[in-house]
């Protein structure tokens, strides 16, 4: 399996928010992690990514335990092997498109490949964009962006956190075909998080997150 989660508890301030027994997602799969806002989507999200740590558990991303990890070697492990499309995009607004993308190389401790991001970039539509700063780009050519950095280093995993929530039905449909596209291309697992009942019928595997009882 590409993701094993079992026993997973994971809150702030001693207060549980997810509870898991138990989640295996095999390479290559499609999943949907759906439910209203507050339920954990997020949480759980961070927990695979490693950028939290659980309070009971363990997660396994491609045969690695990162609960075993500790938080520098974490980081090292997500620029590697995991890609993140989060909710409020975070490109530096300081760096160029290229520069965005050379940054996560960098920071995955792999060589600035510049033929890789303008191939990234062209196969999202966005080539021309390679000089612009974010804060020139459209909402849409910057989710692209965040696609082509989440994919660059070409990780077995892409996580998504709401990519469609702000996004009208044409967009929304545009997002998710670049998300698919883009994992298939490179044969990664995809993990979409959200509340957009749009979406459920575009993924063939839908885990509902309740939320912890109260």
């Amino acid at each position: 399996m590409l993701l094993d989660i079992s026993g997973l508890r994971a809150g702030y301030g001693g207060r549980v928010v997810l509870s898991l027994d138990a989640l295996q997602i095999a390479p290559g799969e499609h999943t949907l992690l759906l439910g209203p806002s507050g339920c954990g989507k997020t949480t759980l999200l961070n927990m695979i990514a490693g950028i939290d740590t659980p309070m009971a558990g363990r997660v396994t991303v491609n045969g690695t335990d990162l609960t075993g990890l500790s938080l520098s070697r974490r980081d090292h492990f997500r620029g590697r092997h995991i890609g993140l499309v989060m909710q409020r995009l975070h490109l530096i607004s300081a760096l160029s498109v290229e520069g965005n993308l050379a940054l996560a190389q960098k920071l995955a401790g792999l060589p600035v490949d510049g033929g890789r991001i303008l191939a990234t970039l062209d196969s999202l539509g966005i080539g021309n964009k390679l000089a612009a700063r974010p804060r020139q780009l459209s909402q849409g050519e910057a989710q692209r962006v965040a696609i082509a950095r989440a994919v660059i280093n070409q990780p077995p995993l892409i996580l998504a956190d709401e990519p469609t929530s702000a996004l009208d039905d044409d967009n929304c449909a545009a997002a998710l075909d670049l998300l698919f596209a883009q994992s298939d291309a490179h044969g990664a697992t995809l993990v979409v998080a959200t509340h957009d009942q749009r979406v459920r019928q575009r993924f063939s595997r839908v885990l509902q997150l309740a939320g912890p009882r109260p």
